[in-house]
């Protein structure tokens, strides 16, 4: 799985060219999961309209596997952005555009037997008019 995991990496990055940043990409494979992967993804911008974010996330990824690869991927799961499990996994593994490959762990609530993490961070917010960038105040 880890060759579907490459080809998803190019996907991140010009979705969030496009739309803006994901705060979550990444393969799991679920203790439970009978060997198909779930994408999960999580991004302000999903948020606010998520159909067709969905629509276009499948659009891509369908473009970009084969058969085969498409076939090992059970769904896409939206992770809403106040999940707690949200914060605990970007805390935990932060990387932007890359890879970080994790095994036998818990997230979500449920026991993952594989995973990889394509976008793992917190959102960025930019700092607020009045706030000057550098002193926070």
């Amino acid at each position: 799985m880890r060759d579907v995991a490459v080809k998803l990496v190019p996907i991140e990055k010009n979705i969030s060219e496009e739309k803006g940043p994901f705060e979550l990409f990444a393969l799991f494979l679920r203790e439970d999961g009978a060997d198909f992967w779930d994408l999960l993804v999580s991004a302000p911008w999903i948020s606010k309209d998520k159909e067709p974010a969905i629509r276009l996330i499948a659009g891509r990824i369908t473009k970009a596997l084969t058969k085969e690869e498409l076939v090992k991927l059970s769904r896409i799961v939206i992770v809403e952005r106040d999940n707690p499990a949200l914060e605990a996994i970007n805390r935990a593994i932060g990387v932007k555009g890359g890879m970080a490959e994790i095994s036998n762990s818990s997230f979500f609530g449920m026991q993952i037997k594989h995973a990889y993490i394509i976008t793992s961070m917190k959102e960025i917010q930019p700092p607020k008019e009045n706030q000057s960038p550098r002193s926070g105040i």
